[in-house]
């Protein structure tokens, strides 16, 4: 019986060879350098955009290139195997701009993708806050609705390339007495009066991607900038999530095949007792093992994307909430134990900032972290089976 291979199409194939190439010739020479001097890698972003890479997932009519979901991760996928502060840009880029694509009027899109398609500005999501992370609906930032504008008032946290974004997703209360039904999202400008940013993050990891608060003190937005109608932001917020998770997944996928990849270079290569350590059973069983997690992770990640690219074409797929946790949760856990094991298998010289493991081993950590921890992805993925 004949029947369609399940695997991604020569396209892809073709698209991870032109990815890749660009990453080992531009993005991993910088990538250490990056991590030393925590600034934002223009260079990369340049590189990136005069490739047409820093964006895929625009479509066609705003002027991007319309890659699909899968092709979004395997570009993510290939800038983080070589920087994961690099591969920040393609997938920050897509979280702040689903947004628009699955709620903004025709205007809001065609004004505020085309921009970011040419490479033009940068897209950043607004949703965190102090006092409200997990627990994204207690947020207390503000819209007070003033004739045709709304006075924005608030601060948010832990914003990923905040400042160098010209444009942010933007939730906050609309309506005080709705609950998550009084969440309505805008588009705030990097240029409103107003918006400011707190200082850098010092942080563990992907530091040269900016992490910074921003800072809203009575910045007017037209009306006309709320995304889709007042009080759907909570549940736009939501439905983004299920499509942008699997792009953290595609970020530890990267990070965790720069790290094995690497290790299985050293293990070949050095020598101990007499012969190089690759013979040694013990560790060709580490080494086994971080390879099947990889690709276990990978092919759950490649299935939600395929599921992402049918949802975001108006065909409703009632596992994909499930299915971008499970492939967040599983991408990042196998991430943060195959970097953990990269640095083992280097022993002394893993530890040493000399060789590129341990910072890939601080730049896993963040994706068990960030867009949801990975003890909410539980929490999410068990509601979707319980229910």
């Amino acid at each position: 019986m004949d029947f369609p291979l399940y695997a991604p199409a020569e396209e892809h194939d073709m698209l991870r060879e032109t990815i890749r190439a660009l990453a080992d010739e531009k993005i991993a020479p910088r990538a250490a350098e990056t991590d030393e001097t925590e600034e934002f890698p223009w260079d990369v972003y340049k590189a990136l955009v005069a490739a047409d890479l820093h964006a895929v997932h625009v479509p066609e009519e705003y002027g991007g290139a319309g890659a699909d979901a899968l092709a979004t991760v395997i570009v993510i996928e290939e800038v983080a195997r070589a920087c994961a502060s690099s591969s920040l840009i393609p997938a920050v880029n897509k979280l702040g701009t689903v947004p628009l694509l699955l709620s903004a009027s025709a205007d809001l899109k065609a004004r505020y993708l085309a921009p970011v398609a040419r490479g033009d500005a940068m897209f950043s999501y607004a949703l965190s806050e102090g006092e409200a992370g997990s627990d994204a609906a207690a947020m207390r930032t503000r819209a007070v609705l003033d004739g045709d504008h709304y006075v924005v008032n608030g601060t948010k946290m832990w914003i990923t390339n905040a400042g160098v974004s010209e444009y942010y997703t933007l939730m906050a209360v609309t309506d005080p007495t709705a609950g998550p039904r009084g969440i309505s999202a805008f588009i705030v400008e990097k240029s409103d009066e107003g918006v400011s940013f707190g200082p850098k993050e010092k942080k563990l990891g992907i530091k040269g991607s900016p992490t910074r608060q921003v800072i809203l003190e009575n910045v007017r937005i037209p009306a006309s900038r709320m995304i889709g109608d007042p009080g759907t932001g909570f549940k736009t917020a939501l439905a983004t999530l299920d499509h942008t998770r699997i792009t953290i997944a595609a970020q530890a996928l990267g990070i965790a095949q720069g790290a094995l990849d690497y290790a299985i270079g050293y293990v070949k290569e050095r020598k101990q007792f007499g012969r190089p350590i690759a013979d040694f059973q013990g560790l060709q069983f580490m080494v086994a093992d971080m390879a099947m997690k990889l690709e276990a992770a990978r092919q759950l990640t490649y299935h939600a994307a395929a599921k992402s690219e049918l949802a975001m074409h108006g065909q409703p797929q009632k596992d994909l909430t499930f299915l971008s946790s499970a492939a967040k949760c599983a991408a990042s856990d196998a991430a943060m134990e195959i970097t953990t094991d990269a640095v083992q298998l280097l022993g002394g010289y893993g530890y040493t900032r000399d060789f590129p493991v341990e910072r890939m081993m601080r730049d896993a950590k963040i994706t068990q972290i960030y867009e949801g921890t990975n003890q909410i992805q539980r929490m999410v993925m068990a509601r979707q089976l319980l229910k």
